[in-house]
């Protein structure tokens, strides 16, 4: 068996974490009429990563690099996506192509800077099996592992010793500091310099309560469901009613929007039979799944929203504390966004101003 690699092929056997199975050359749009292009070369990828509980899978996404050279090693900035859903509709990569993509914005001002990106669509989004949504080691590992891939693309003209950054919101957000807490061990050749997180869902529990019962409940049952699909020794369908295995099935191939509509107002208890996120095997995976039990391994921008409605300011603030407790130097930043969403669009130009100065090696600043 072998993996078509752009024209090559490289051995099944041989293939590792960040390894290349397919690359393919495409295009992403601002719109979804197709009229605005992004102005980048592009390739679809598929590669290798590593699940939460360490067995090999492979993960899709997308790589980009700006039109135009780059004076002296062009930076890779690894960006990882918010919330988009649990059906392989809702991948990054497929919406990006088809301009339906609002982050494809933010993006673009990693572009802008001649950065070249790589964006996960994660674990099961987008490649078979369910989408391990929340879980947060293997959203790391797929995080840093994309930024493998993209030197790895033939024709990139990506090095393997670039300067590396990462930035995420949200899902992303967890993702990223996933990626900054893992990467010491699991990708310690990455020149990573730096890594910004904002909106960070670190502790599930926490979000979940406070997202019981109102509006935003579809995301607390999403990663229900993604971290049953992660570590299936949680048997979540065991515990759930009849009404509550009916929704959470048909939510379980949606995007995020279908997934809240459904499930807005609803609460954990009417459709489960037991406490289950006190059982004693979902509590040892939300612990293990909570940020802030490791150091990262390079500086932090932690940004988050003084009003944010999903994620509560005092996760966030909880978060910086126990990073800072570990020796981390972190520059928390709290913002006057209204809401939850806002805080992307708020904390996402601070962010890339941090990366910059990280990629130009000034002195790191920190508010611990």
């Amino acid at each position: 068996m072998v993996l078509a690699v752009a024209g090559t092929t490289v051995p099944a056997s041989a293939a590792g974490a960040g390894d290349v199975i397919s690359a393919q050359s495409v295009s992403l749009y601002y719109d979804p009429t197709k009229l605005v292009k992004v102005p980048a070369k592009v390739w679809k990828i598929l590669y290798r990563s590593t699940s939460a509980r360490g067995t090999a899978v492979q993960v899709s996404g997308t790589v980009l690099v700006p039109n135009g050279s780059y004076s002296g090693t062009r930076p890779i900035v690894g960006y990882a996506m918010g919330t988009h859903g649990l059906g392989d509709q809702c991948a990054p990569s497929a919406l990006m192509q088809q301009g339906k993509d609002q982050e494809i914005a933010l993006i673009s001002l990693l572009l802008a800077k001649g950065w070249a990106v790589a964006v996960t669509d994660y674990e099961g989004l987008g490649t078979p099996g369910l989408h391990t949504y929340m879980a947060g080691i293997s959203q790391g590992q797929a995080v840093l592992d994309s930024i493998r891939a993209a030197t790895r693309v033939p024709g990139s003209g990506l090095s393997a010793s670039a300067k590396v950054g990462v930035i995420g919101y949200s899902q992303g957000g967890a993702s990223a500091g996933w990626a900054a807490q893992l990467q010491p061990s699991y990708a310690p050749e990455l020149q990573l310099r730096g890594v910004a997180a904002g909106g960070v869902p670190a502790d599930l529990q926490r979000v979940a309560a406070n997202l019981d019962g109102t509006s935003n409940f579809g995301l607390s049952a999403a990663a229900g469901i993604g971290l049953n699909a992660a570590y299936p020794e949680l048997s979540l369908d065991a515990y759930l009613t009849a009404e509550g295995r009916t929704l959470f099935t048909d939510v379980s191939d949606d995007c995020g929007g279908a997934i809240n509509s459904k499930l807005s107002g609803r609460r954990l208890s009417q459709l489960t039979t037991t406490d289950v996120m006190n059982l004693p095997a979902w509590q040892a995976r939300l612990a293990e799944t909570r940020l802030g039990s490791r150091t990262p391994g390079v500086p932090v921008y932690l940004y988050h929203g003084d009003n944010d409605e999903v994620i509560p300011l005092a996760v966030g603030q909880t978060l910086r504390r126990d990073w800072c407790n570990r020796g981390a130097k972190v520059l928390w930043t709290p913002l006057p966004a209204p809401n939850h969403v806002a805080g992307a669009v708020e904390g996402a130009p601070l962010a890339i101003t941090w990366l910059h100065t990280r990629f130009n090696n000034l002195p790191v600043l920190s508010n611990c």
